[in-house]
């Protein structure tokens, strides 16, 4: 028997493929599910990460690989990482990227601790990337299947955890992954994708925002550029900047949200030109390939299905860096919130949080 590891099993194709293809390198495979929250009684909510119906379906893998698998209840740490994160961000005109506090704080911490205390010795997962060296140091690489790379949420990984972590995945497509999954008769083969956030039913985070915080909204005004009102709103949870649609102010061209002041629950609109931003701050950045110099020529990508658009990157002594988009255009908005992610090619050079 070869070397223990604890794959982290969703319930979707990815990691059931994951956990397949290390046990059958040899590895000894430990499959973990992760119960983060409490569910609502809703049937049809059970298209999200780690939900009752998705952990059946990574047991029914597990049972199928004849490995062992074991439910992990996460919940306090995920509450206090996650899903009040989340609240308080949008709370304060900001919208949050949860997959990202959930892979650094749940999954590649928590989990990743716990799985050397059962004697493993990597933790593996079903995202798409891969790990190779630069510069003298481990980093995450874009996976070979470009539409599903999801470097972009794991940009805080610290050398330690990548140190310790596998993607099985990182160097094959999705079609290949479904693939191995038929071939395989995996009941997940398949199971479709799963696009909402993993806490929120229905994919209406408002209406969750709402159950949480009853008193999260705050009705305003909406504003132009030039200071004129416009319309009201019920609160600025209700949107983000980039935003067009909802915003139920009639004729005159497209407005989008400029601003957010969630203090003076004020949201400010303009014309698409208006989004453009000669330069950003990033703040709380890690990196994983530190920057020498005053600057660096990079990538930047504050969105997950965005195209990184070059760059340049001027790291500031308090932990946050200046970044200058080469043309402002084509990264368009740059919601307060969301991650900047900086690449060198295909190699993730570190991320941090647009201020």
């Amino acid at each position: 028997m070869g070397e223990r590891i604890v794959v982290a099993m969703s319930g979707g194709v990815d990691s059931s493929v994951a956990a397949a293809l290390l046990k059958e390198q040899g590895y000894e495979v430990v499959g973990v599910g992760l119960r983060l929250a409490d569910r609502p009684k809703v049937e049809s909510f059970h298209r999200g990460c780690c939900a009752p119906r998705d952990l059946a379906d990574a047991r029914a893998v597990a049972s199928k690989l004849g490995i062992p698998f074991y439910v992990m209840d996460v919940r306090e740490s995920f509450r206090r990482s996650v899903i009040d994160s989340f609240i308080s961000e949008y709370a304060s005109g900001r919208t949050p990227v949860p997959c990202i506090a959930c892979n650094q704080v749940v999954k590649f911490d928590y989990l990743a601790e716990r799985a050397r205390g059962v004697g493993a010795e990597c933790l593996a997962t079903g995202h798409y990337a891969r790990i190779v060296e630069a510069s003298g140091r481990l980093a995450l690489a874009r996976s070979a299947d470009r539409e599903k790379d999801q470097t972009y949420f794991l940009f805080g990984m610290t050398q330690a955890q990548i140190a310790h972590t596998l993607f099985p995945l990182g160097d094959i497509e999705k079609k290949r992954t479904r693939a191995i999954a038929r071939e395989l008769g995996l009941p997940t083969a398949d199971k479709p994708e799963s696009q909402e956030i993993c806490f929120v039913p229905e994919d209406d985070y408002r209406a969750f925002l709402r159950s949480e915080a009853p008193d999260i909204d705050r009705p305003g005004a909406i504003f132009d550029m030039a200071g004129h009102r416009l319309g009201s709103h019920p609160g600025v949870t209700h949107f983000t900047v980039g935003q067009r649609k909802g915003l139920r102010l009639g004729g005159g061209g497209a407005h989008y949200v400029i601003g957010l002041e969630a203090d003076t629950a004020t949201v400010v609109v303009g014309e698409r030109s208006d989004l453009e931003r000669e330069s950003f701050l990033a703040e709380r950045i890690s990196w994983s390939i530190p920057v020498e110099g005053d600057e660096k020529r990079l990538s930047v990508q504050v969105r997950h299905r965005q195209r990184a658009v070059p760059c340049r990157v001027a790291p500031r002594d308090d932990g946050a860096a200046e970044v200058f988009p080469e043309d402002p255009a084509a990264l368009g908005a740059v919601p307060p919130g969301q991650a900047a992610v900086f690449y060198d090619g295909d190699v993730l050079q570190g991320g941090g949080w647009v201020a």
